[in-house]
C-alpha cells in the first residue's frame, strides 16, 4: 500500500482558518511527502476527546494515522489556573479530577485507533504563545496532560511527536494558540520525519 496518512484531531492540523494565504498543515505535509503520498485531513477545529468519534468513523483505507488531540480538553479546564485554593495540595486535587477524566477519554481514542491496525503517531500538546503569567502557569499544567498522552502512547506502542520541541517561537502561532503557516510547516516536517522512520 502506498503512503496514505490520515490526520485526526483538532486545529493543530485543521488550521487553515488561521494561516491567511499560507498553506495549512495538510498542504505542507503533502508537499513534504511528495506526489506519491496522500494526506486526508479529518481533524476538526475545536475537537476534543469526547467528540472525535465521527472522525474515527471516517478513517478509510489509510496506511498511517497521526493524532493531535487534547489541547481543547485542557482548555476546558483553564479555569483551574485561576481557582483560589487554600494549599498546593488542594490545587493538585482539583487537577487530579480533571486528569482522570482526560486519561480515560484519551485512552479510549487511542485504543480505537490502534484497533484499526494502522501505525499510529500521536502528538503532545505544545506550549502556546500566551501572555505572562498565563504562559508559565499553562506550561506547568500542560505537563500533566502531556504525561497522560505520552504514557498512553507508549502503552499502545505508538510513536510520539513532541510538539513542545517543534513549535517554540512566537511566529509559530496565530491567535496565540493556533499554528501559523510557519508553525504548520514545522509540524508537517516533524510528521514526515516520523513517518520516514516507521
Amino acid at each position: 500500500m502506498s503512503l496514505h496518512v490520515a490526520l485526526v484531531g483538532d486545529s493543530v492540523f485543521d488550521n487553515g482558518a488561521y494561516t491567511g494565504r499560507e498553506p495549512d498543515v495538510a498542504q505542507h505535509l503533502r508537499a513534504a511527502l511528495g506526489a506519491d503520498a496522500r494526506v486526508t485531513l479529518l481533524a476538526v477545529d475545536g475537537a476534543t476527546t469526547f467528540d472525535v468519534g465521527p472522525q474515527l468513523d471516517r478513517i478509510g483505507d489509510v496506511s498511517h494515522v497521526v493524532l493531535s488531540l487534547g489541547g481543547n480538553d485542557a482548555l476546558m479546564h483553564a479555569g483551574l489556573l485561576s481557582t483560589k485554593v487554600r494549599s498546593t495540595g488542594d490545587a493538585l486535587d482539583l487537577f487530579e479530577t480533571a486528569l482522570e477524566g482526560f486519561a480515560a477519554s484519551y485512552r479510549h481514542v487511542v485504543e480505537a485507533l490502534i484497533d484499526l491496525g494502522r501505525p499510529l503517531t500521536v502528538c503532545t500538546i505544545y506550549n502556546a504563545d500566551l501572555p505572562a503569567p498565563e504562559k508559565r502557569r499553562a506550561k506547568v499544567a500542560l505537563t500533566m496532560f502531556n504525561d497522560i498522552i505520552q504514557r498512553t502512547a507508549i502503552a499502545a506502542g505508538a510513536r510520539i511527536i513532541e510538539l513542545r520541541e517543534v513549535c517554540t517561537e512566537p511566529e509559530d502561532f496565530a491567535q496565540a494558540i493556533e499554528p501559523s503557516g510557519r508553525g504548520g510547516a514545522k509540524i508537517a516536517r516533524a510528521i514526515a520525519t516520523s513517518l520516514s522512520r516507521a
